[in-house]
């Protein structure tokens, strides 16, 4: 059941600011290229529910929490550099017989 878990992401931004709509795009590009279908990203616009920033204790924006799996992850900024969020995620890139 392991290989069938599903990631469970949150997206935290502030309206569709060039930051918030890069880390969008980024975040949901390495998801389709390491995740492959076994994730979910929920985006949470602090301007139509600015309450819902406690609960994850949101101080800045642009930020990805990883729920699931465990432990609970942050990372915030436009998500641009790449191997930094794939470590920061703890993902796992399979290296190609090629290196």
């Amino acid at each position: 059941m392991k290989n069938e878990e599903t990631w469970e992401l949150r997206l935290y931004i502030a309206g569709q600011t060039p930051k918030s709509v890069l880390a969008l795009g980024n975040i949901t590009n390495y998801c389709n290229e390491y995740l492959s279908g076994k994730y979910s990203i929920e985006v949470i616009d602090l301007l139509k529910s600015p309450q819902l920033a406690e609960g994850d204790q949101i101080f800045a924006i642009p930020t990805l929490v990883r729920k699931f799996p465990q432990p609970l992850r942050k990372i915030i900024g436009d998500l641009s550099n790449k191997e930094k969020v794939l470590v920061g995620l703890n993902i796992r890139v399979l290296k190609s017989g090629k290196d």
